[in-house]
């Protein structure tokens, strides 16, 4: 079945039942891929009927459809032309995990974060308007999503603005982690209601068509009806804020998803779809570890288990430290944005639960929060990934900055993550981050530093920012590791010939290249900057001084990082004729592709910088 589909329109002569035998079809296609590439799973697997459904009922070469995070795309992928090309999903010069408009004109909008997806719709349903066209236009967002203040902003918008768009609401009752709050608890209590039913829709038409005593009829009707449904129903707010609500339905139903995709596209209104999944679904070990297959390496489709043994992690690292500190110190509480396992906090969460707060998908309401606790004696710490740091720029700067307050920002996942792409990959933090005055910013060379680095935040009783890679640390072995001191940095190897500045995970690089242009007779200082911000220009200006011959090393990007500071350095101290070469990611996003590859490609890895120094 699967393989004669190659464009929606195929998709749409199909009958239920062949498109019940399709939906088992791609979920064995997309197991089988994702256990050898790696990818998120759980979420996949969940929206596969629906995806069918809307695919059925809409058509996208001329109705739109923006799907949030995006993660959950490779069933549309499948449906519209990529069934193939999903054999090299996430893989260098392949498919891509998330939307690209650039890869199918199915892709109406390049999505990667959570909670952008309604406001995206709302402005092309308004363009529509404006121009006078007439097209359906979709969101798909997931419950978890809901949480991110951007989405409950744009469902402000849709239903006072009245604007013809549908949300689909994919419930799942997880985003990564379970979700927690106010709307979990909502949307608890909608999932008992009977669905709307399509007679309801038609009886409201015909009704509306009876001369002169039609439309007061609809009107005392629905006033009656919505006063029975606070009693029953505590505080509709889809409706209240100007959505028809339809729902709750079975979101492994195609027929009952085909019936009231339909009934929506007949109101002309905002409409909100609430449609109940299960993550995981048909796989049941991800059914039962929905959150550890949520994103997956490769993996063996018997067992669920890793193809590749998981080492430990800086992560993990992070986590550890945090404990053995909260253990010395009453002070300190952890608060993460629905990423409790992927920054390390799951077993700080069992050990301290009253010092633990997971507050959803909230950058932003996590780090004013966390301001509100610092300027109350509290010491909070804030792991977000480095890419999702961006949601919260403002509260770094307006919140925590400007008040000085001691709330140490763990930036998890820095520098290029891999296969997640563009939307993923930290290469910006260093750059936005020192811009920022106040902040004191560092990046360990390896896990003993980094737990140095973290004790040295909670007791420096200033706002902190102390960024590391995903996974492992290098396995270059540091012989020492000098107290951490504010603005200081480590001199790793002394030489006369050229000065090697490198930092975070770069340091390592740094010291392999050093060691092998010993073979030529070049002796390399090395020094661990460790501080991006404050510099340690004393040290620093002695070396570039000595050596007339910098290079710099990191794993940002090229504009505003280490590279700018030495540069900067130099013309401030009005340093003459010195030889200067900047290793960093350049001034783009960077796309797709294994670590390794991505280094090789940009230049940044040992044997690339070693063939442009000699």
């Amino acid at each position: 079945m699967l393989e004669k589909i190659n464009s929606p329109d195929d998709l749409r002569n199909l009958t239920i039942l062949e498109k019940q035998k399709l939906a088992e079809e791609i979920r064995k296609y997309i197991l089988e891929i994702v256990s050898e590439n790696g990818g998120h799973l759980a979420s996949n697997l969940g929206i596969v009927e629906l995806t069918l459904a809307l695919h059925s009922i809409y058509n996208f070469e001329t109705d739109k459809i923006v799907w949030d995070v995006g993660h959950q795309t490779y069933v549309h992928k499948i449906l519209t032309g990529r069934r193939e090309e999903l054999k090299t999903l996430r893989k260098l010069n392949g498919i891509a995990g998330f939307p690209k408009t650039c890869e199918s004109k199915y892709d109406f909008f390049n999505t990667g974060h959570s909670s952008t997806s309604i406001s995206a719709a709302l402005g092309m349903a308004r363009a529509r308007d404006l121009k006078g066209e007439d097209y359906s236009v979709l969101a798909v967002i997931g419950d978890g999503a809901l949480t991110g203040g951007m989405a409950l902003e744009a469902l402000n918008d849709v239903g006072y603005s009245k604007t013809k768009m549908t949300v689909i609401l994919n419930d799942n009752e997880m985003s990564i982690s379970p979700n927690i709050g106010g709307l979990n608890m909502l949307l608890s209590k909608l999932r008992t209601k009977k669905m709307y039913t399509r007679s309801n829709i038609v009886m409201k038409k015909r009704i509306n068509k009876i001369p002169v005593i039609g439309k007061p009829t609809v009107k005392i009707v629905q006033k009656l009806k919505r006063s029975i449904k606070q009693l029953i129903i505590p505080k509709m707010f889809f409706e209240d804020i100007g959505f028809t609500y339809l729902g709750p339905v079975n979101g492994h139903n195609i027929e009952e998803l085909q019936s009231i995709l339909t009934v929506s596209k007949q109101i002309d209104n905002p409409v909100l779809i609430h449609v109940l999944t299960k993550k995981g679904k048909g796989y049941e070990i991800a059914e039962k570890n929905p959150d550890k297959f949520h994103a997956t390496g490769p993996f063996d489709i018997k067992t669920g288990k890793s193809k590749k043994e998981k080492g430990k992690d800086y992560s993990k690292v992070f986590g550890d430290k945090l404990i053995e500190l909260a253990n010395k110190n009453e002070k300190i509480v952890a608060i993460t944005a629905s990423m409790k396992d992927g920054t390390g906090l799951k077993e700080f969460s069992k050990k301290f639960p009253k010092r633990f707060f997971d507050i959803g998908i909230a950058e932003q309401h996590a780090l004013g929060m966390a301001a509100g606790m610092a300027i109350d004696g509290m010491i909070p710490v804030v792991p977000i990934y480095s890419s999702f740091y961006q949601r919260g720029y403002d509260q770094v700067i307006h919140d925590i900055a400007l008040q000085n307050l001691p709330v140490v920002m763990c930036v998890d996942r820095a520098g290029v993550v891999g296969a997640d792409g563009e939307t993923h990959q930290g290469t910006l933090d260093m750059a936005f981050f020192r811009l920022v005055p106040n902040l004191v910013i560092l990046a360990p060379k390896d896990f003993k530093e980094l737990e140095d680095m973290l004790e040295f935040a909670i007791d420096l009783k200033k706002p902190v920012v102390i960024r590391y890679p995903r996974g492992g640390e290098d396995k270059e072995t540091f012989e020492k590791h000098e107290k951490i001191e504010e603005g200081k940095s480590e001199i790793l190897k002394e030489g006369k010939d050229i000065s090697i500045f490198a930092i975070g995970k770069m340091v390592a690089r740094g010291m392999k290249v050093a060691k092998k242009l010993e073979e030529n007779n070049i002796d390399a200082e090395v020094i661990n900057v460790r501080f991006l911000k404050p510099l340690d220009i004393e040290t620093l200006k002695k070396s570039i001084e000595k050596t007339k011959n910098v290079i710099t090393i990191e794993d940002g990007t090229i504009i505003n990082g280490l590279g700018t500071a030495i540069k900067e350095l130099i013309i401030d101290n009005n340093i003459k004729d010195v030889k200067i070469k900047s290793y960093a990611y350049p001034d783009k996003f960077i796309q797709h592709g294994s670590v390794e590859e991505l280094e090789k490609i940009y230049h940044l890895d040992e044997e690339s910088i070693l063939k442009e120094i000699n």
